[in-house]
């Protein structure tokens, strides 16, 4: 299974201990053997790195948990599934420029109908490189977030992420669909089935840290079957609780494209 981690804080803070404990579930003994991926905010911009290879031996990884310092990591390892090809190209997590923001994307689960439902074409900019679902669901979230700007759809949060809730609704509908996703300030998070977080609050720092599986033994609470949580400088902004509907053919998820 592929593991997810993000995390999101107050301040710059010294990340590596999280990321050493998270390396070391890119692991054949983890079960996510075919890569690995690290996004973090430094600078104002994201530094992706990332490399089709087990992110335990990683050398760049080791290097890496020692160095980084952020308020925002989004990280994945990956057991391949769709497809079962490991490259650059379908290692997670993904980066896009939309809306005048760049965004970053990491997906734990099994979406593949989403690669059948055509591109809008509002942004050709998210032409899938690799072959994974995930990059297709990515792709897809950011076409529906541009097509909500055009349309001049209201700018308050609380409308806004019940549009966004909508969107990932559908697709969760497809199959499973944990994943992060940021564009540099806010870390968003969806908890299909299987996502928890650790919420860090001490007189040095305020950050929320979340995982697929626990990286600790504190008090890890799961996230709600379908609950979408929105955070920003390490707190809570934010949260949705979706309705997991079925959907049984892609006309009604075509049907569905106005939202």
């Amino acid at each position: 299974m592929c593991e997810l981690l993000g995390i999101n804080a107050g301040q710059v803070a010294d990340v590596g201990p999280w990321l050493r404990r998270f390396q070391s579930r890119g692991s054949e003994a983890a079960n996510n053997p075919d890569g690995w991926g690290l996004a973090y905010v430094r600078d104002g911009g994201f530094r992706v790195y990332k490399s089709p290879t087990p992110g335990a031996n990683s050398a760049l990884f080791s290097a890496l948990c020692n160095v980084v310092r952020s308020s925002l990591v989004v990280g994945h390892v990956r057991h391949a599934n769709h497809p079962r090809v490991n490259s650059v190209e379908n290692t997670h997590p993904f980066i896009r420029l939309c809306c005048g923001k760049e965004w970053v994307f990491a997906h734990n689960g099994l979406v593949s109908e989403i690669m059948n439902i055509p591109a809008m074409g509002l942004h050709p900019g998210c032409d899938p490189l690799g072959e994974t679902d995930s990059e297709y669901a990515f792709c897809y979230l950011l076409e529906r977030i541009a097509s909500r700007i055009e349309a001049g759809a209201r700018s308050d949060g609380a409308t806004q992420v019940d549009g966004f809730a909508s969107i990932v609704e559908l697709v969760a509908t497809h199959g499973r669909f944990n994943f992060l996703i940021s564009d540099g300030t806010y870390l968003i998070a969806y908890g299909h089935d299987h996502l928890h977080y650790l919420d860090i609050r001490d007189s040095a720092i305020q950050a929320v840290v979340i995982a697929t599986v626990p990286l600790t033994t504190g008090k890890w609470s799961p996230f709600h079957c379908g609950e979408l949580r929105i955070y920003r400088s390490g707190r809570l902004i934010l949260s949705r609780q979706t309705r997991l509907r079925v959907v049984h053919n892609l006309s009604d998820a075509r049907n569905a494209r106005a939202l």
